[in-house]
């Protein structure tokens, strides 16, 4: 495997949340009754005309020049032409050589450094309905009995970004899928829901010999909308490629379907190229020419962005708490709470996240100082006072009141009752298994009812057991 260099390229498709379609005035709706959000124009009715949604327009603009993107003079719609029971036109409204946003780069950051992945284009286009397919498990569409359509989503805006094949590992392209959705949160153009489809993802693979240049025959593993199961997916198909390769064998391109359950990949149908959905301009709209004053504001307008936060927070706390922040969206909370960071920022990512609480309704500063006392307090206060951080009127003082007992002379009698018990145990610790010091602090914790401080039992276990 170490022979074989992976060669993958990423096709990301976002829903932007406009209130209305992107070419006709029906509201945008992901719950409401099947075929009830639709109108002659997104239903392809005869006669019917497009007209742009500005928003969509603007939005794209934004996105394009987060990732880097110079943002065309001119640009202009296509037909893309194929037919699939979900697309009632015939053709695809979408954008071909002449797209909004081309040659742009995002940063994915790395425990190991920096990689840059190109983006080619971001395009604007419009999205087909959805296919729900009856009777199969899971809802695919293999072993499914019907499939029937359901044309709400039919003309909802959605724009393509489309990388360059720069990626070489399914763990970064997790990464950059991870920073990635989160910019587009933050630019507050999509939820980027992946459970609802309003983000989704196409992914190329290809292998080559290490130190090859070219490029061999890639697959496309088609519409995956989870982050791990899209890493599974690839390094699936790398394994799959390779060993068709060593065997004598040869990679067809074609288009596959990725079932996470099964962790197979049948084939839908072969891959195609651009020339099988004849495009030609859409006769029905006028070249975009976006107006250099917007894109000027627009630019000014941008935050610092999730890969330039992963690096800034890293000297402090270290890569992987830095990504988890940031790629969760935790960071801003973590940057309001004081006290030491990396104790804020192991709160902040883990057990407060554990608790549901939404982080912009957290007191930041009550917070801090239940995190500071911590060792101070029983775990179940802590825990407690967590769990309602985010409530209106939230004080930490309450929780505080609560001091954990750390008092030598209260906790001597219970450690030695709990040493006394477990006589086989504290011969196979001094023995040498180590380990099972943490057995008798659980058991000291427990008869406590999780008042004992823990530092001050787990130093006295540790004293009783050396003697």
């Amino acid at each position: 495997m170490s022979a074989w260099e992976p060669v993958i390229g990423l096709e990301i498709h976002v829903h932007l949340k406009t209130r209305t379609k992107m070419f006709c005035r029906c509201p945008i709706a992901y719950f409401e009754p099947p075929n009830t959000q639709t109108c002659p124009v997104c239903l392809a009715m005869p006669g019917s005309l497009p007209v742009p949604n500005r928003k969509a327009v603007e939005w794209t603009i934004l996105l394009g020049l987060a990732l880097g993107c110079e943002i065309a003079p001119r640009a202009i719609f296509h037909r893309k032409n194929y037919f699939y029971p979900d697309n009632p036109k015939g053709y695809q409204i979408s954008q071909y050589d002449e797209p909004l946003c081309v040659d742009g780069r995002v940063v994915v950051p790395g425990s190991d450094g920096d990689s840059e992945v190109g983006i080619v284009r971001a395009h604007l286009e419009e999205d087909a309905a959805k296919t729900v397919h009856v009777g199969g498990a899971e809802g695919r569409i293999h072993g499914s009995e019907s499939s029937l359509v359901d044309f709400n989503r039919a003309g909802t805006p959605l724009v393509e970004i489309v990388t360059a094949p720069d990626i070489r590992s399914a763990e970064q392209a997790k990464r950059f899928l991870q920073v990635l959705r989160q910019m587009v949160v933050e630019l507050d153009i999509s939820d980027a829901e992946m459970e609802k489809g309003s983000m989704r993802f196409d992914v190329n693979v290809s292998v080559r010999e290490a130190g090859e240049s070219d490029f061999r025959t890639r697959t496309e593993l088609k519409n995956m909308n989870s982050f791990n199961f899209a890493a599974k997916g690839i390094e699936r198909e790398i394994r799959r490629q390779v060993e068709l390769y060593e065997s004598g064998g040869t990679v067809v391109q074609e288009t596959l379907h990725f079932d996470p359950g099964n962790e197979s990949a049948p084939p839908l149908r072969s891959k195609e190229e651009a020339q099988d959905y004849r495009y030609f301009p859409e006769p029905d709209l006028v070249p975009l020419e976006p107006d250099r004053e917007l894109v000027e504001r627009l630019r000014g307008g941008l935050p610092e962005l999730p890969w330039a936060r992963i690096r800034r927070l890293e000297a402090e706390i270290g890569f992987t708490l830095a990504e988890g922040l940031v790629t969760s969206g935790r960071d801003e909370l973590y940057s309001r709470v004081p006290g030491e960071r990396e104790a804020v920022a192991n709160v902040v990512m883990n057990e407060l996240a554990a608790t549901g609480v939404e982080p912009a309704d957290v007191n930041a500063e009550e917070l801090g100082k239940v995190i500071a006392a911590r060792a101070d307090i029983p775990r179940a206060a802590f825990a407690e006072a967590l769990a309602a951080s985010g409530d209106e009127g939230f004080s930490a003082e309450r929780y505080l009141a609560e001091s954990a007992i750390a008092d030598v002379s209260e906790l001597d009698p219970v450690i030695d009752r709990i040493l006394g018990q477990n006589q086989q145990q504290v011969e196979a610790y001094r023995g040498g298994k180590e380990g099972l010091l943490g057995f008798f602090v659980g058991q000291v914790m427990k008869e406590t009812g999780g008042k004992a401080n823990p530092k001050v039992v787990n130093e006295r276990v540790r004293e009783k057991l050396k003697a």
